[in-house]
């Protein structure tokens, strides 16, 4: 059982989290709330990370600052939001690192502890990349080893910093349906971008706005059309489909138009931005998508035009050209802060022929791409051509609406 008494959290001067107060026992608690709400500080603190200024963390009624790295470790185990490894290390091996807790000094893994990585492994789906090179195998892939490192602890706590990150859609499923099973015999607290995730899995929901907890309970209870305008600003629809809930940006009416804007996304990224273009009057395309991502249900709910492909399908050269055609047309390109994989690199090669084509590219974030990109430097290289070729950076959806606003009046 994780206890958190009233606890304060400052950068420098600055109070990043207030008055932090809950308790988790077994089942899937799911932390939310917009970029800069402190998601990923809470977690840090209760991971022992970052030391709260004022306040107690208990773990099993024990302050967990008090106690040793190792008990914690046996406990409580982490997966965090970069899971690079630069060490020539195999897959195995970095599995076998979640045994050091249980350990003695001198002591090496046995039989039960080979079982123990096995048994991990298989469950996250990695045990075909026991004999493969961390280093060469791609992000989804290494973030699923990551996991089963920490599986491989035995923990009865399970922290996670928004695990699906790196995941194509059918990867982010059959993860979080593990976690989901692990749940039911664990504690699991897991930071969430994506809120229909968040609401499909999650037992409980904490709402964070401005380092405070603005609300918490059930996702039907927190999730809610007023919680969602007063901490993300934004309307929206909150409904129930064959008994989850799913989260629309409510469409207003249209005012006058002012300009096409294409935005290249995915996994939800765009959920916000798309509905803020649509209410300030700009024509709005989107591509590629898959079918049933959560922008691709966005762009579907607020009527726009989508250059969609078929659920799990890497983008065809027929998909590639289609979205082409709809960015030739386009007065501005919006590229979200998406990771890169084969998969959706011709995404990225579109963008560029945007730029060759004289048509305002902006980027979402565009920061720590070498973290994003897992294509083997492919992406890194197409992202500095962006960069160094005009595109203009900004940091978040709002500053996109900034530049629209002066640019088209």
């Amino acid at each position: 059982m994780i206890e958190i008494k009233d606890i304060e959290i400052f950068y420098g001067d600055r109070k990043v989290l207030e008055s932090i107060c809950l308790s988790a026992e077994n089942g899937f608690t799911g932390i939310i709330g917009p970029n800069g709400s402190g998601k990923t500080t809470l977690l840090k603190s209760i991971s022992r990370v970052l030391k709260p200024t004022r306040g107690i963390i208990l773990l099993d009624g024990k302050d967990v600052y008090e106690l040793k790295a190792r008990d914690v470790a046996k406990n409580m185990a982490v997966v965090s939001q970069d899971t690079y490894l630069k060490f020539d290390f195999t897959a195995m091996d970095v599995v076998l690192m979640g045994r050091n807790p249980h350990l003695g000094r001198f002591e090496i893994e046995d039989a039960d502890d080979m079982e123990i990585v096995e048994k991990a492994m298989r469950l996250t789906n990695t045990w075909h990349l026991a004999d493969r090179s961390i280093t060469e195998i791609s992000g989804g892939e290494r973030q699923r080893v990551i996991i089963a490192r920490a599986l491989t602890q035995e923990p009865g706590i399970l922290l996670l910093d928004e695990p699906t990150t790196h995941l194509d859609i059918n990867h982010q499923i059959e993860i979080l349906d593990l976690i989901k099973e692990l749940s039911k015999r664990l504690v699991v607290i897991a930071v969430f971008h994506d809120l229909n995730l968040a609401a499909r899995y999650c037992d409980e929901l904490i709402m964070l706005s401005n380092g405070k907890i603005f609300a918490s309970g059930k996702p039907e209870d927190v999730i809610t059309p007023e919680n969602m305008e007063s901490v993300y600003g934004i309307e929206v629809i909150v409904k129930q489909d064959s008994g989850r809930l799913i989260v629309f940006p409510q469409r207003k009416p249209v005012k006058s138009g002012r300009g096409r804007i294409h935005v290249v996304c995915g996994a939800g990224t765009a959920t916000f931005l798309m509905n803020s273009l649509v209410n300030h009057g700009y024509k709005v395309t989107a591509g590629v998508l898959n079918e049933k991502d959560t922008d691709w249900d966005t762009a579907k709910t607020l009527g726009i035009e989508v250059v969609d492909e078929n659920p799990f399908f890497y983008i065809t050269e027929k998909k590639y050209q289609q979205n082409l055609e709809f960015i030739k047309q386009a007065d501005f390109v919006v590229l979200t802060d998406i990771p890169f994989g084969e998969g959706n690199l011709y995404n990225l090669k579109a963008v560029i022929e945007a730029m060759k084509h004289g048509i305002q590219v902006i980027m979402i974030g565009g920061n720590e791409i070498d973290k994003k990109d897992f294509t083997g430097g492919k992406a890194i290289q197409l992202y500095n051509m962006l960069k160094t070729g005009g595109s203009i950076v900004v940091k978040n959806y709002q500053e996109v609406i900034n530049v629209m606003e002066k640019k088209c009046g």
